[in-house]
């Protein structure tokens, strides 16, 4: 699979069907880089490899009750791509811990040898109770990633 759009599609369609550690499998790259906007307490920003970002999506799931989720895309754009990911949860720890709120995020996946090399996201985060953004008031805007 080494046609953007391919593998794009191909992630789109793993994703909705809530098959993501599928994904992780058979689209990654060994040595993938994942960038989140921000750190957490327990989870850096950037974490390196598959083994890795399969962590963070561990905890993700086990630390979310997930009620409605919209993934679109993909977008793509000669060697990259853009998939958008839109979340409405639960926190179940944390400071958020037992609120509901939306998470939106665009994520520019570049390829490298057919498979995902980098996952860089940009997220937004929403309040249900007031309609306002917390955080930031728009998404960052996806930067360049460095070729590696």
């Amino acid at each position: 699979m080494s046609d953007t759009l391919t593998v794009g599609k191909k992630l789109v369609e793993l994703c909705r069907e809530d098959k993501h550690f599928e994904a992780m499998e058979l689209l990654y790259h060994p040595q993938i880089v994942s960038i989140e906007a921000a750190s957490g307490p327990n989870m850096p920003a950037r974490m390196e490899g598959v083994e890795a970002t399969k962590a963070k999506g561990k905890w993700w799931v086990e630390n979310h009750e997930i009620h409605k989720a919209e993934i679109e895309g993909p977008f793509p754009h000669g060697d990259r791509f853009i998939v958008r990911y839109k979340y409405e949860l639960t926190a179940k720890s944390g400071p958020m811990a037992g609120k509901r709120f939306v998470m939106d995020e665009a994520a520019l996946i570049p390829l490298r040898t057919g498979r995902l090399r980098t996952r860089n996201f940009s997220t937004r985060w929403g309040s249900l109770s007031t309609g306002r953004k917390m955080g930031t008031d728009r998404m960052r805007r996806l930067a360049t990633l460095e070729q590696r």
